[in-house]
């Protein structure tokens, strides 16, 4: 199933769970979520979107959300879809779409950024992709539409369609990190680099990373992996694919949920550095045979599963609002 497809998104607010319950036409009925704690209690915010993949927040009961396979980013103030601020051109063959979000507020401006597979034809579908691509747009409150699209980060979509990743995310040094996997083919293959552990592959190409970028485009530090000066980017490699990452409020930590094959899939705590295994560890394993540069290296995950679960997101908790028990969790859907 595609990890999508019958997705709950799950934000944690101030007092309570907010779900934003999801279907297409192809979708079968989804039942009431089932609460394993009386301490909770569940709202339903808005419905009837389509595969959304990610949302920011502007204000109080004011976000955005992402649909993967409409390519729209649509507003929803007070529980209600305001209207479409942007709809992209996406390729939307398999997870291929409109799939990553975050925003900034930067003095008297907003910035949004978006990660999408950008399509050659106008429209949506399965139209030849451009690129995986990450770009800024400045928020025009008075005409409440993306402007000024600039883009940032431009990374390979093909030759196969699945394992794209990604979430975006602001840290806490006000950085762009942004995930990319493999891109896997429908013969299970991925790309065969440096960065998936292929000691006689090529550079890395920009697959399987975590990558990191001013909120400019700008590279941040020297690269962690050998000389390409296209790949300075790279924060982290060894990737097979994410949904999820967040930073631990306490530490500053970049911490990432990993999807397994058909087992292992993991939660990591990414360090400048962190080789995730791929193409020869999952789960936990003991090094050998991997490809390191400058230092980089590899460390087992801190949780794993061993049937596949296919988590789709990972936040930290910072408040106490459900008690000092919760406070500074991670919550994984």
């Amino acid at each position: 199933m595609h990890p999508f497809a019958y997705l709950i998104t799950l934000v944690v607010l101030s007092y309570c769970f907010v779900i934003l319950l999801v279907g297409d036409e192809h979708s079968v009925a989804l039942g009431e979520p089932i609460l394993k704690s009386p301490e909770f209690h569940l709202d339903r915010i808005v419905d009837g979107l389509s595969r959304p993949t990610g949302l920011t927040f502007l204000g109080p009961d004011d976000f955005l959300v992402i649909e993967e396979d409409t390519g729209k980013v649509k507003r929803v103030i007070d529980g209600e879809v305001s209207q479409t601020i942007l709809d992209l051109d996406v390729s939307t063959d398999d997870s291929r779409g409109l799939i990553g979000i975050d925003s900034y507020q930067n003095g008297s401006k907003t910035f949004v950024f978006l990660y999408y597979t950008e399509s050659s034809s106008s429209g949506d579908g399965e139209g030849d992709p451009l690129g995986n691509r990450l770009y800024r747009y400045e928020l025009a409150y008075d005409e409440n539409s993306l402007i000024n699209p600039k883009l940032l980060l431009d990374l390979p979509a093909g030759p196969g369609s699945m394992d794209n990743g990604g979430p975006v995310l602001i840290g806490p040094d006000n950085y762009l990190y942004i995930v990319i996997g493999q891109i896997q083919d429908d013969n299970e293959e991925g790309h065969k680099t440096k960065a998936q552990n292929f000691e006689k592959g090529p550079d890395a190409d920009g697959t399987s990373g975590v990558h990191r970028i001013t909120q400019d485009g700008e590279i941040v530090a020297a690269g962690i992996l050998d000389p390409a000066a296209e790949m300075e980017t790279y924060f982290a490699y060894g990737i097979r694919n994410s949904f999820g990452m967040d930073f631990d409020p306490i530490t500053g930590n970049l911490w990432l949920s990993e999807n397994g094959g058909r087992t292992n899939d993991e939660i990591n705590l990414i360090e400048s550095g962190f080789n995730g295994g791929r193409k020869d560890l999952t789960g936990f394993a003991s090094t050998g045979g991997l490809v390191s540069f400058n230092g980089t290296g590899y460390s087992d995950p801190k949780f794993v599963w061993n049937q596949t679960v296919a988590p789709t997101a990972l936040l930290f908790f910072n408040s106490d609002s459900f008690g000092p028990g919760y406070k500074d969790d991670i919550f994984v859907v």
